[in-house]
């Protein structure tokens, strides 16, 4: 888990530095609306990266605590698929889709 989050923040560090520079472009050219449609892909990478760092960094003081790998809702045990699928899980799959298909 500490692998993929350094990997994560070494990305969204990379495209945030991709995007401090100063871009010129003319505007005649239409690859003003190309480049922004980028600067918002790679934004929404960032943020999303950003996101999954914070999700690790709790899982593993969940580990320090001892509680990692149970619900925060129910403490039940998340089972070990879901854990391999997505290591800082909080909740069952049942508790995540909030009851749907059920009847």
């Amino acid at each position: 888990m500490t692998r993929q989050a350094v990997r994560l923040e070494d990305e969204a560090f990379s495209l945030i530095d991709d995007e401090m520079g100063d871009v010129q472009f003319d505007d005649e050219s239409g690859e003003g609306d190309t480049m922004v449609v980028e600067r918002e892909r790679d934004l929404a990478l960032s943020a999303q990266a950003r996101h999954d760092i914070a999700e690790i960094d709790a899982a593993l003081h969940r580990i320090s605590l001892g509680s990692y790998g149970y619900s925060v809702q129910s403490m039940k045990p998340i089972p070990r698929e879901r854990l391999e699928v997505i290591p800082w899980s909080t909740e069952l799959v049942e508790e995540k889709v909030g009851g749907i298909g059920r009847r």
